[in-house]
């Protein structure tokens, strides 16, 4: 059985930002086994457009518009090299079980854990406080030396 790791939205700007740590076990992993869920690429998007929607209809932020069309740009052109899972039928599944459950997590961090216990993945976080709240899903957190 071939491991799958899913980067959450954090770890996956912690890779943007290069940080040493994540970055070193990314470069040691097989692509192939490294994904992001529609989910965390839904949060990235929304970001940049939440820039983009803050400087509309300013003409003394041209240069924050455009910066900030880059950056939507510039982002959906790395996330394009990535692995991508999708909110599916059985990670819906999961994840109505999880609200049935009454885990007191953020929804989309509950969609994201949904996706990865639907692949019996390992999901990649810092945020081991609410995520360690979901029975059975596997945590790693590269930050840690």
């Amino acid at each position: 059985m071939t491991l799958i790791w899913v980067l959450d939205t954090d770890h996956l700007s912690l890779l943007q930002r290069e940080h040493p740590n994540v970055k070193q076990r990314f470069n040691e992993m097989n692509p192939a086994n490294l994904t992001i869920t529609i989910v965390t690429l839904e949060e990235q998007t929304k970001g940049w457009l939440n820039v983009i929607n803050k400087y509309n209809d300013q003409p003394s932020q041209s240069e924050k518009l455009i910066f900030a069309y880059k950056g939507l740009r510039d982002r959906v052109e790395y996330l394009n090299q990535l692995n991508l899972l999708d909110f599916d039928q059985l990670a819906y599944n999961f994840y109505r079980e999880l609200i049935s459950q009454r885990i007191r997590i953020g929804t989309r961090d509950l969609r994201i854990a949904a996706i990865t216990l639907s692949i019996n993945g390992i999901l990649v976080t810092r945020n081991t406080k609410d995520f360690a709240k979901v029975p059975h899903l596997q945590i790693e957190d590269w930050t840690i030396a």
